[in-house]
């Protein structure tokens, strides 16, 4: 069994679709191929690019297919794109706007896709692997371990009485980032593995080319840093560089 990983799809779903299909995941057709491989989606499906609704249609699609071998976790837009659903009168409509929040995306969110968003968790603990969307120490704001945390957002997210403040608190933790990209990076990064478990953090949201001062279309693939306890994989679709699927071993 392999693990794959890729973030940050921002609507790019033909991408996508070929990156998974170039790693045997997946046929043509969106028939799953990867056998008892895992494949972990690391949020922000949604905003930025052409077709958000259709990248969640195809990994839920994978979901029912695989339940076992296709999991996602909540990223940033995901949750505001659930703050703009149920408060867009608030500064979660600023901030979807200036985000590059798609307004055909969120006309054609039903409530199944709502509730699948709030039951996202926001981070995994796989082998030796500790999955995450952003780059920051925020989780640890939830809880002290990967169930607690899971744990604490679910139930801020847990239906409709989920109020704006609750919403807001989950977008902005998983807003932040560049927490292991300082010169303490390594020892930040340690310090949450020992909590946390794992022996190498991975994620996506800070797109590699910003992390190396490289323009995007340049990257080639991900990058380790942090004395090697941290990787990175958001290859800055969106910006002109490349969709990476991932294969962690």
């Amino acid at each position: 069994m392999s693990l794959f990983v890729v973030s940050d799809v921002h609507g790019y779903v033909d991408d996508l679709r070929n990156g998974l299909a170039g790693a045997g995941l997946i046929r043509d057709d969106g028939t799953w191929t990867g056998g008892d491989h895992q494949l972990w989606v690391l949020g922000d499906l949604l905003d930025r690019g052409p077709d958000g609704i259709g990248t969640i249609g195809l990994v839920r699609s994978l979901q029912q297919k695989a339940p076992d071998n296709v999991h996602v976790l909540m990223g940033n837009h995901e949750a505001l794109a659930l703050g703009y659903h149920q408060f867009p009168e608030t500064r979660f409509g600023e901030l979807w706007a200036i985000n590059g929040g798609s307004a055909s995306d969120q006309e054609a969110l039903t409530d199944d896709d709502v509730e699948w968003m709030r039951s996202l968790p926001v981070m995994a603990r796989v082998g030796d692997y500790l999955l995450m969307h952003s780059d920051a120490t925020d989780y640890l704001e939830w809880g002290s371990s990967v169930e607690d945390i899971n744990e604490s957002v679910t139930s801020l997210l847990a239906d409709d009485a989920a109020d704006a403040e609750a919403l807001w608190e989950v977008f902005a933790s998983l807003t932040n980032r560049f927490d292991f990209a300082g010169d303490d990076g390594a020892r930040v990064a340690q310090d949450m593995l020992a909590t946390l478990g794992g022996r190498c953090i991975v994620h996506g949201h800070s797109i590699i080319g910003t992390l190396v001062g490289k323009p995007s279309e340049k990257t080639e693939g991900p990058i380790s840093y942090a004395d090697g306890l941290v990787l990175a994989i958001d290859g800055g679709r969106y910006d002109g560089g490349p969709l990476l699927v991932v294969e962690l071993g």
